[in-house]
């Protein structure tokens, strides 16, 4: 986490509480911290898209039939 934070010029504790949701990223932060990590912005949405569809997936297959709530559980991607 330190090296990311440095390379993408974002302070540890800020990219901590991005990491557990705790902030909302710029797209400009996100950029860096993709940067950082080798990856295009681009990239990282593809990925973070990726990961609300896989859970969008599984909540539907078990909150819908029981619930009839939201398969994304209150997940959303903004940019």
């Amino acid at each position: 986490m330190k090296d990311v934070s440095e390379a993408a010029r974002i302070s540890m504790p800020y990219l901590s509480e991005l990491e557990r949701g705790r902030k909302e990223a710029s797209s400009e932060v996100l950029a860096a911290a993709a940067q950082a990590l080798g990856l295009g912005l681009g990239d990282l949405l593809s990925l973070a898209h990726g990961e609300l569809a896989r859970r969008a997936r599984t909540r539907t297959a078990t909150s819908t039939r029981t619930t009839g709530t939201s398969p994304y559980g209150g997940l959303c991607l903004a940019a």
